[in-house]
């Protein structure tokens, strides 16, 4: 997915709101945010967005010499998960179909993004996650997801955030022993999940636990070691978390592939056609870059998207 200049607002707001979660000194406040200005300055356009954030939140660990500025925030968010997952695991294993309601509720965990939202409550994710009970999603697209689960003998599942990554383990644990391999982020970005992340989570328990050899807040394959490369091409499914993920992936050629994402973001929702606040999963369709490039970078902000 390319960047639009709708993307650049956020990226200043991202740098500005990342240094004073991150520091009290109001000189790294003010280097962050013109460093960032000078970087969207000279972007291009044709890369997705989480490259630019790569590039604020790398400054960012090096003008505060945190090397995981967000760390505390992600061990709140495992414990708070953790503490709900007793009774979500009932309810998922009470369900009349617990692959669809896991994938629900690995969704609303999808709320747990910083990147967007960084004063994101507790409240807010209890929140969600009720909604997601009684939520819509595509029914069809649910079935697809489910008969490619029964049928792929290795499949990758491409987390997004810390916390979330505990909701995942829901519908981990609804697919066949030994054929997942959950893949977390090469190093610290953002809130993103690492591998200490996914240990806290119990994943090592039930699947294999990779990193994808990057620090950038999304799946830039061409930032990703060899070795993730390999698998996840050789992968027979993959299933893909959140908006950044969908950001650098929604064009690549990966025969078998689908997104699991709530829309907080109006350019992605025109882009998925969805209304901000849905729930997706969607099965991804190759396409031509010249096919996917019907969007202007220049978003006017004129299409309507519906607030679900």
């Amino acid at each position: 997915m390319q960047t639009y200049l709708d993307c650049v607002p956020c990226f200043v707001r991202q740098a500005l709101d990342s240094a004073r979660r991150c520091t009290d000194v109001p000189a790294i406040h003010e280097q962050l945010l013109r460093e960032a200005l000078a970087l969207a300055a000279n972007l291009s356009f044709d890369s997705p967005p989480p490259v630019m954030g790569r590039l604020i939140h790398r400054r960012l660990r090096e003008l505060t010499g945190q090397a995981d500025p967000y760390r505390d925030a992600k061990q709140a968010a495992n414990a708070f998960a953790l503490q709900l997952y007793p009774a979500l695991k009932q309810l998922v294993m009470c369900s009349g179909d617990p692959l669809a309601t896991a994938v629900r509720l690995a969704i609303a965990g999808n709320v747990m993004d910083l990147g967007v939202k960084s004063g994101l409550t507790e409240s807010e994710i209890r929140s969600a996650i009720d909604e997601a009970v009684e939520g819509q999603v595509d029914s069809g697209a649910v079935e697809a997801l489910r008969q490619s689960i029964l049928s792929a003998g290795d499949i990758l599942y491409l987390a997004d955030n810390a916390g979330e990554i505990v909701l995942d383990r829901l519908l981990i644990e609804q697919m066949p022993p030994g054929r997942v391999t959950v893949v977390v982020k090469g190093g610290p970005i953002i809130n993103d999940a690492t591998r200490e992340d996914a240990e806290a989570a119990g994943l090592g328990d039930i699947a294999e636990i990779i990193d994808n050899g990057s620090d950038a807040p999304g799946t830039v394959l061409d930032l990703c070691s060899p070795s993730f490369r390999q698998r996840f091409d050789a992968a027979e499914l993959v299933i893909v978390k959140g908006q950044g993920n969908y950001e650098t992936l929604n064009e690549c050629g990966h025969r078998n592939l689908f997104f699991l994402l709530k829309i907080k973001c109006v350019i992605i929702a025109r882009d998925l056609r969805c209304g901000l606040g849905d729930m997706v999963v969607r099965k991804h369709e190759v396409v031509s870059r010249s096919a996917a490039a019907g969007l202007d970078t220049d978003f006017d902000g004129t299409t309507e998207v519906t607030q679900s």
